[in-house]
C-alpha cells in the first residue's frame, strides 16, 4: 500500500498500470475505495493479462496449424471453444500449454478442461 501511496499507481506482474489519484484523498470513503483497488488490481489484473496472453498464443497456434477448431469467447478465467472431434486432444494440449506458460510463476497453475455438446455439459 505504501508503494501505491508514493507512486500513485499499482502494476500487474506484466507491468500494466492502474493509476490511483485518490489513494491519498482526505475523504475516507474515496481513499478506501482506491485502497481496495490497490489491493485487488495487481491480482485480478495479472490474471486478466495472463488469459489474454494465452488467448493470443492459442489463436496463433490454431491458425498456424490450420485447425478448424475456434476460440469463441472468454468468461472471466475461462475460455470457450468450438472444437472438431478429430482435433480434441490437440486442442487440449495447446490450450493447457498456453494457459500454463502464459506467465512463469512460483506456483503451478491448474488447468481444468471440460468437454460437452454445450456449455452446461462441459461443466
Amino acid at each position: 500500500m505504501s508503494g501505491a501511496r508514493t507512486k500513485g499507481f499499482v502494476e500487474t506482474l506484466l507491468g500494466r498500470r492502474r493509476y490511483l489519484p485518490e489513494i491519498n484523498s482526505q475523504n475516507q470513503n474515496i481513499r478506501q475505495n482506491a485502497e481496495r483497488q490497490a489491493i485487488n488490481m495487481p491480482i485480478q489484473g495479472t490474471a486478466a493479462d495472463m488469459i489474454k496472453k494465452a488467448m493470443i498464443g492459442i489463436d496463433l497456434e490454431l491458425t498456424k496449424k490450420g485447425m478448424e477448431s475456434t476460440m469463441l469467447l472468454q468468461v472471466h478465467d475461462e475460455l470457450v471453444f468450438e472444437v472438431k472431434k478429430k482435433e480434441e486432444q490437440d486442442v487440449r494440449t495447446i490450450v493447457t500449454r498456453h494457459m500454463q506458460e502464459s506467465l512463469v510463476l512460483d506456483v503451478p497453475l491448474e488447468i481444468e478442461i471440460g468437454v460437452g455438446d454445450n456449455w452446461l455439459e462441459a461443466h
